[in-house]
């Protein structure tokens, strides 16, 4: 293709480089795992549970994946740029015109060109991704494994695109406030999503059995309805093949609701440990995060759909006939919607991890409370770290970009303040 076509590509593939540059600076003169002062020697010093070796690893490790998370939204960005600017969006519409296919053949070909090169682009980042993780020890998950997932998440995300893009081009080629239609037709569709992840998409993945330890389930579950939470069944996730990470999580709603541990999980930790993990889990449900999460998830597509659409129309206007795009539901416009929507999602994350991070702190709380006792918060939150060669104390940026959940540091700093306090009130009673 001409090279003029990429006349305005190249400018930021430029901009792209130089924060790929500065980003890699950042994450690698940041280093990880100090604490302040006031830490140091305690529970929450690293240098305190991590061998030597452990923290050099530590250092490199997270320094790499830090700058392949701050690289990927950029990264991404690229992808559809090329897409407008190289012109490809605009010879696959007119290629599959040429061909005098009907509309509802031609999109969905269209959107699975698109989608198809978006993750072949990116493909990259996630083979780097990948081996970083698998060379640490952290990922056990084998290549043909990990390539099946992969295009397990492209077949779901394809039908995911295809679906919503339908609706938002037809709603786009209609008259009158298109943007309160999206948003009211995102709202039960939002919905319906957090219904099916559970027993729908996530079994596509993991295989999920009845937990192998009934004696614990059983504890498990007097919890439960010590919490009133109407729970009769706890998930076991066959993870182990894929990883050494342990988690457990809580996710559904109504009907679908489900409990579920790694069995990693259950190998690595003491039931001390899995209980107050548990509880955390029972704490999101009591405190209705998962429902504030929908809400949340609402709201946020209202905004992003009202800002989002004022950039998509100022958009074509200045650039549309220069891409291509003939119109505000022309199928070549796709990219550009995709790449509005990464831009906001990428400049949200500080808002969405700080909420996210409240949550955590609040069910953290709870499951102490619950419990009775902070027992084994601070060694699941160190036999954690360890496994997955955290950063204890990631910096500022890594911090408000990255983490969802509180740093391993605040967590044992809010264990260890719980204990003081409980013991505090034991002894005065």
């Amino acid at each position: 293709m001409p090279s003029r076509k990429f006349a305005g590509l190249w400018k930021w593939i430029a901009l792209t480089a130089v924060y790929a540059v500065l980003m890699a600076v950042y994450v690698w003169f940041t280093s990880p795992n100090n604490v302040p002062a006031a830490y140091v020697g305690t529970a929450g010093d690293p240098a305190t549970f991590f061998s030597a070796e452990q923290l050099k690893d530590s250092a490199v490790l997270n320094a790499m994946r830090n700058w392949i998370f701050f690289i990927s939204g950029p990264w991404e960005w690229l992808i559809y740029l090329f897409l407008l600017f190289g012109g490809l969006a605009r010879y696959w519409r007119d290629a599959l015109e040429r061909r005098g296919l009907p509309l509802v053949v031609r999109f969905p070909l269209f959107v699975l060109l698109v989608d198809a090169a978006s993750f072949l682009l990116y493909l990259p980042l996630r083979v780097l991704g990948y081996s970083l993780s698998k060379s640490y020890g952290i990922t056990t998950q084998p290549v043909p494994g990990w390539i099946r997932d992969k295009l397990v998440a492209f077949g779901v995300g394809y039908v995911t695109l295809l679906a919503v893009s339908a609706v938002a081009f037809w709603i786009l080629s209609r008259k009158g406030r298109w943007w309160l239609k999206l948003w009211l037709i995102s709202v039960p569709f939002t919905v319906f999503m957090m219904y099916v992840q559970p027993v729908v998409i996530d079994p596509l993945y993991n295989h999920f059995t009845e937990l192998s330890d009934p004696q614990l389930e059983q504890r498990i579950l007097e919890l439960a309805a010590k919490a009133d939470i109407p729970a009769d069944r706890v998930y076991e996730a066959d993870m182990s093949t894929k990883t050494n990470a342990i988690n457990a999580y809580v996710s559904g709603i109504g009907s679908s609701l489900r409990i579920v541990l790694w069995d990693t999980t259950l190998k690595q930790l003491t039931e001390q440990e899995i209980l107050l993990i548990m509880a955390h889990e029972m704490g999101h449900y009591v405190m209705h995060h998962l429902e504030w999460s929908a809400l949340g998830a609402v709201g946020s597509s209202l905004v992003v759909i009202v800002v989002g659409g004022w950039i998509y129309t100022w958009s074509i206007r200045r650039y549309g006939e220069r891409f291509g795009i003939r119109s505000r539901s022309d199928m070549t416009a796709l990219p550009l919607l995709l790449l509005i929507i990464a831009v906001l999602s990428f400049a949200s994350l500080p808002v969405s991890n700080f909420v996210s991070r409240g949550a955590e702190s609040a069910a953290d709380a709870y499951a102490m409370d619950l419990l009775g006792s902070a027992d084994g918060s601070v060694s699941m939150q160190q036999k954690t770290a360890v496994i997955t060669l955290s950063d204890i104390n990631p910096p500022p940026l890594v911090h408000w970009f990255r983490d969802t959940h509180p740093s391993d540091l605040e967590r044992i700093a809010a264990a260890m303040k719980f204990e003081r306090e409980h013991k505090g009130e034991s002894t005065h009673e």
